[in-house]
């Protein structure tokens, strides 16, 4: 007798093939392109899928940030420099430019000098005989009609003016903290320091630089921990400058410059370590809340940047680091769910406590016979009225 086996079509609408026959792959005939077919898709041959993917190129590849992944929200990641490659260049400033002494005089002189050229002017003008007669008598001088305005009386205005602008006008004082960098024609002169009433060349130009020990709190400074948590960091800066020269010709703004470096610094130190971490790991994971690590991080990085230009930073040491107002409000509900999650279960571990407590009591004295069914009753009844009498004291 034979058994007629029926055909089913499959899936894809293809009638499906009896068993023992041999498919196109297993005879010798033709091999048929194996298709994969969708409804919104078109057909794909098979062996496209497992093709033979030609060899990679090798490129060089520079240091490069990889955006994040659309759809995927991989976060980016940065190609830190390999091990023993070249450092990160440090600025540079002209090595000639270093601060020497200026030449500069005692105030004494200036004054002699503008006290000559006053008096220079003076005579100059009785010789002239343009002197009204009363100053002549205040100034015990002897009456002469003069001789009038002439080129030998102009020449002589001229020295004895010239005298007393270069006198007076060369007067400067010197304070303690302060110093004068003197520039002529664009060059530098030198700097002066010394204290007191000092006589400098009218002619040069005259900047002052406070060279006292200072300090700078910055404004809240936005940057981000380990995590791309956003932060508001309060640093403290101790500085001085050091080279007046450097300071002042070196850069154009050194306190701008300054505030540049510490930035910079906040950026890069705290990127690598997180806020907080879980209580599980907080004593061997290093995080934002060691600040005495922090701030010698910082003073490491900003005294190596503003070295070059003539300033000394002795510390950077952060006063405040805070979430961002955005992030505050989530880690305060945050911190709430935990506490109430604390409290519930201290709240239940006591219950339960009590509970078996007064089950193990009521049955190891007799005073009750429980079965199974009594017993998960009465427990019930006690978490109740435990639960209720805890929620009533608490409030």
């Amino acid at each position: 007798m034979t058994t007629t086996t029926p055909h089913t079509p499959d899936s894809e609408g293809a009638p499906s093939r009896p068993p023992g026959s041999k498919g196109p792959s297993e005879g010798g005939g033709p091999r048929s392109a194996r298709l994969i077919q969708n409804e919104s898709t078109t057909e794909i041959p098979v062996h496209l899928l497992f093709r033979d993917d030609p060899e990679p190129v090798s490129a060089p590849l520079g240091p490069a940030v990889v955006g994040r992944r659309r759809g995927t929200g991989e976060q980016p990641r940065i190609r830190r420099p390999a091990p023993g490659s070249a450092p990160r260049p440090v600025p540079e400033v002209d090595p000639e430019l270093v601060e020497r002494p200026a030449r500069v005089s005692s105030g004494v002189a200036g004054v002699l000098a503008g006290a000559c050229g006053l008096a220079g002017c003076v005579l100059t003008s009785w010789w002239a005989g343009v002197l009204p007669p009363a100053a002549v008598r205040a100034l015990a001088l002897p009456w002469s009609p003069g001789a009038g305005l002439g080129p030998a009386q102009w020449a002589g205005y001229a020295g004895a003016g010239a005298l007393g602008l270069l006198g007076f006008g060369g007067l400067a004082r010197g304070r303690t903290g302060r110093a004068w960098v003197l520039g002529l024609f664009g060059g530098y002169c030198g700097t002066v320091r010394r204290t007191g009433l000092l006589w400098v060349n009218p002619l040069v130009r005259r900047r002052r630089v406070d060279v006292r020990l200072r300090h700078w709190r910055s404004e809240p400074m936005s940057v981000v921990d380990a995590n791309g948590v956003a932060l508001r960091v309060v640093v403290l800066v101790v500085w001085r400058v050091r080279d007046t020269a450097r300071a002042t010709l070196g850069v154009e703004d050194h306190l701008t410059y300054l505030r540049e470096c510490v930035e910079a610094a906040l950026s890069r130190v705290l990127s690598r370590l997180p806020a907080e971490a879980p209580p599980a790991v907080i004593k061997d994971t290093a995080t934002l809340r060691n600040t005495d690590a922090v701030g010698e991080a910082l003073t490491r990085l900003v005294a190596a940047d503003t070295a070059p230009v003539g300033l000394e930073v002795f510390s950077v040491q952060p006063t405040r680091i805070e979430y961002a107002p955005e992030i505050t409000a989530v880690m305060q509900r945050r911190r709430i769910a935990a506490l109430d999650a604390q409290c519930r279960d201290s709240v239940l571990t006591s219950v339960v406590d009590s509970v078996e407590d007064t089950v193990t009591r009521l049955t190891m004295r007799g005073l009750v016979e429980l079965d199974d069914y009594e017993r998960k009753a009465l427990v019930k009844d006690l978490t109740v009225a435990f639960c209720t009498g805890r929620r009533e004291d608490s409030s």
